[in-house]
């Protein structure tokens, strides 16, 4: 089977964990733990695009908010 994150033949969902972060996973896979649906649920362009847009700090959520508590 040829890679599943990379068909785009294939329905995704857009996930976030905890710390913030995104991931495109393909919908006929359960969402691991940890992870949650957010976003749309289509085609691999239409999900990454709202990845884009929407995911616009790289660090962890935690790294974030240790580094906002240390500034004046």
């Amino acid at each position: 089977m040829a890679n599943p994150f990379e068909s785009d033949d294939l329905t995704y969902r857009v996930l976030v964990n905890d710390e913030g972060q995104h991931s495109l996973w393909p919908s006929f896979r359960p969402t691991p733990a940890g992870w949650a649906e957010v976003g749309p649920t289509g085609n691999r362009e239409v999900c990454l695009a709202w990845i884009d847009a929407n995911w616009t700090d790289m660090r962890p959520k935690s790294l974030g908010e240790a580094n906002s508590s240390r500034e004046p």
